[in-house]
This record gives C-alpha cells, structure tokens and sequence, in this order.
C-alpha cells in the first residue's frame, strides 16, 4: 500500500481544515517545501497536494508552490484543487505533478475528464470522488450533489478510470478514524486503486485500511498534530 502524506496549500501555506470548512484551517508551516523534503527524508515517495484556493476559486492558483516542491524533492505528486480545463490539466503537468485528481470536473464536465482518460492514460488522471452521507460533494467540498458515490465510481471505471482517492468528508480532519465500511462497500462491488482519505488518527487506522485492500493511504492531520511519527510511516513504505 502506498503511505501518501498530504499537503494542502492556502495562501502558499501548508494548512488543514475540518470536515473542508474553510473557516477552520489551521497552518502548520508557511513553507511546504520544507514539509516536502521531511517526508522525502523519511523514505517516503509519494505526495498528495491539494490547492484549496484553486478549489474554492475554479482554476489553478498555488501552481508555484507545486513547482517548487517538484523541483527540490524527488516525490511523485498527484496534485487536485481547481483543474478544470486543458490549460489547467497541461499547468500541474508543466509544474510537476506525475498524476492529476479530477474532482468537481468529474461531475460537472465528465466528457473532459473522459479525454483526458483517452489523452494521457488512467495511469496519469485520479478520479476524487469526495462525499458526505455516501453522496458526492464538489467545489471545495462547498456543494452537495444527490450523485451517489458508487454510481459515480462505476461510471467512471466503466470509461477506464483505475485510481481513485475516496474521502469521506464527514471523516475529514476529525482523527476520529476512516470510513471502513464505505471503502469495503467500494472495494466488493468496483474493481479498482482506491486510496483511502479522511479521518486517519493513529497508524491502527493506516494498517486498517491496508487489510481492507486500499492501494494507498493519504495522511494529513494525523502526521502534522503528532499522532502519527514519519518514522511509523517510512517502515510501511
């Protein structure tokens, strides 16, 4: 299972929200490059970064920040938040991300996202599928959609998607533990890479959800309120 720490970026500040409510973040570091290279240092060798300006706003928005980690550490970042259009898609590229999640354009322009699929392979474009109540939500988290979850997935598998991150919104930032029966309801029914996100609290929780058969794990929280150690995290690597 890949151990995939999370960086997202508001006003090029490495912060946390709870349950995506942006009036709740929290900034850890003014400097997510610095985070970056702690987690390369620790053997890790994979990045989740999320732009939540870009997500909240439409378009890409912290590309620099994405730059600037790709150009001094050797992760493999897939990048999401505001990708919304070709130019955005072919900027994160250009900036460094080795994959892109389609969140809220999954929903709202699928015909894109099914080119891109066909332009760049499954390999390159991650499916987002965030939910709250087993219902996808878009837009920074900001809108509730009636599209449920394993319908979304199961189309998008059907037009070639692999991979998919998976938060349960509910769970997010709450260190309250992950939405292990939604990922196995996921797991039995649609054959594909999920990534499980939201809600980690203790490495209990990242063994959980390698048992249940996610491909990877994203980590956010846990990691920046000392509840999980990068020293835990680089002997599951």
């Amino acid at each position: 299972m890949r151990i995939i720490p999370a960086i997202d970026i508001i006003d090029g500040k490495c912060v946390r929200l709870t349950k995506g409510d942006y009036s709740t973040q929290k900034i850890y570091n003014s400097n997510p490059v610095e985070v970056a290279k702690e987690f390369e240092d620790a053997g890790i060798k994979y990045l989740h970064v999320v732009d939540l300006d870009g997500a909240k706003s439409g378009h890409i928005v912290n590309h620099k920040v994405l730059n600037a980690i790709a150009a001094q550490t050797n992760l493999k970042i897939d990048f999401g938040g505001g990708v919304k259009t070709d130019n955005d898609l072919k900027l994160a590229f250009d900036s460094g991300a080795s994959q892109i999640t389609a969140g809220s354009i999954a929903v709202k322009n699928p015909e894109t996202v099914y080119k891109w699929i066909e332009t760049y392979s499954s390999d390159k474009i991650i499916l987002g599928a965030d939910c709250m109540n087993n219902k996808i939500a878009i837009q920074g988290w900001t809108d509730n959609t009636n599209i449920d979850i394993i319908d979304f997935i199961a189309a998008y598998k059907n037009r070639g998607v692999t991979n998919v991150i998976c938060t349960d919104i509910s769970k997010d930032g709450m260190l309250e533990g992950t939405s292990n029966e939604l990922y196995s309801e996921i797991l039995s029914k649609i054959n594909v890479n999920l990534i499980a996100s939201g809600g980690i609290s203790n490495i209990e929780d990242v063994l959980q959800v390698r048992q249940l058969g996610c491909e990877g794990v994203i980590i956010g929280k846990a990691i920046y309120e000392g509840r999980i150690t990068l020293k835990q995290l680089s002997e599951l690597c």
